[in-house]
């Protein structure tokens, strides 16, 4: 029904008008008590085995919804409604900005997919932090924030920034993200490498930690799927280092060659430049998952994104070494159903392994050496086609993420 409708009114629809309107809907629904508990019993019914611990977290289930959908904490609840088992909210930065010029954003229908170039557009920090702490919550869900760098500020110039943000969020965060790896905005994935990201995350480390006293705001950076293997490498170590709680693999990416793609080649290049994510991605997020998993192991909390479209999708992250698990474009072509879908075929093959739960199953087919991919090999898809530099386009308060665009 949901697919029909789509090729009916969606598709015929600006992309970003659709994504308003759909916004729209899901925020009334959720407005009306009798209306949101009956959807949230047909849409997000909740499966016992699913229960999931991370983060120092306790959540329904490990399925997201990735940052970028709800960049202004409006609509947690209707997205809770809808089966999401947490909700991250953003790319949210210091100051409010309107975002890049429209047209900014594509869809690549027989792909599956989608291309943006929004620039994090939101209402700034200090608005997104009222009105998370005005919330008062219908559904218990966990709420994440991301964060990311204002474009007018200047790259020696993002570290006060991000803190600026940190100081007014953590406090309403369930964990807090840092976003380096949008390639929306100039400069910003210049933030990856380790001698910035560095002093980028302790700096953001401390100020969440001197923000909030009365609990610990888990942290985790957000990497793009184009960095090379030994980046990817770095990055892990560092966050070993550092002590970070998680990272989240991973955003939209650059690359346009050696993703398969079935649009003709002339009508992705009349889009431009912006971050590709659904479907297109999901091997090479796969693989950049499965690298850090090697070099982490157990010893910090994996999210996997990208192309996840099935319950198959989401098992195969579970078992690549990902404790929890982000959608967001698959969302656009499925419909309200999609969480649903997730969570009853997890829940099935969780009951057909040999685990006799979720975590038991985490990081279990790269242990066994089961053939989960390990990279491509040194240098990832976006720097052949493209190079290097790309264009520049629970507990806590809610307990009881563009790409990021």
């Amino acid at each position: 029904m949901y697919r029909l409708f789509f090729d009916l009114i969606f598709k015929r629809m600006d992309p970003e008008q659709a994504h308003h309107l759909a916004f729209s809907w899901i925020r009334r629904v959720a407005g009306v008590p009798v209306l949101r508990t009956f959807v949230a019993a047909v849409l997000a019914p909740r499966h016992k085995a699913l229960r999931t611990e991370a983060l120092g977290l306790r959540m329904h289930g490990p399925f997201g919804l990735a940052a970028g959908f709800d960049k202004n904490a409006a609509a947690i609840d209707g997205m809770a409604m809808l089966g999401f088992d947490h909700v991250e909210i953003g790319t949210v930065t210091a100051q409010p900005q309107p975002g890049n010029p429209k047209k900014r954003l594509f869809r690549l229908v027989a792909d599956r997919a989608l291309i943006n170039r929004m620039g994090f557009n939101n209402d700034g920090s200090a608005a997104v932090a009222e009105r998370l702490a005005a919330r008062e919550a219908v559904f218990r869900t966990t709420v994440g924030v991301n964060i990311g760098k204002t474009k007018i500020v200047p790259e020696e110039e993002a570290v006060a920034d991000y803190v600026a943000s940190t100081e007014r969020l953590a406090a309403h965060a369930d964990y807090l993200v840092v976003n380096v790896s949008s390639p929306n905005t100039p400069g910003l994935r210049n933030l990856q490498a380790t001698e910035s990201l560095r002093p980028l995350l302790t700096a953001v480390r401390e100020a969440a930690d001197r923000t909030v006293t009365s609990r610990h705001v888990p942290l985790l950076v957000k990497i793009a799927p184009d960095l090379a293997d030994e980046d990817i490498d770095a990055v892990a170590d560092l966050a070993v280092e550092l002590g970070l709680d998680g990272i989240i693999a991973n955003n939209t990416t650059i690359a346009r060659d050696g993703l398969g793609l079935v649009t003709p080649k002339r009508t992705v290049e009349a889009i431009g430049a912006g971050g590709l994510s659904g479907a297109p991605v999901k091997a090479r997020s796969l693989a950049v998952l499965s690298r850090l998993y090697a070099r982490v192991g157990d010893r910090i909390t994996l999210v996997g994104v990208g192309g996840i479209e099935t319950a198959d999708d989401v098992w195969e992250r579970i078992l690549a070494g990902a404790t929890l698990v982000q959608g967001y474009s698959a969302f656009i072509y499925e419909g309200p159903f999609w969480c649903r879908k997730i969570h009853k075929g997890l829940a099935e093959r969780l009951e057909a392994s040999p685990y006799a739960t979720l975590a038991e199953a985490v990081g279990s087919g790269a242990r066994s050496g089961a053939g989960v991919p390990q990279g491509d090999g040194g240098t990832s898809h976006a720097v052949q086609a493209m190079g290097e530099g790309g264009p520049d386009a629970t507990t806590g308060p809610h307990t009881t993420s563009e790409g990021n665009r």
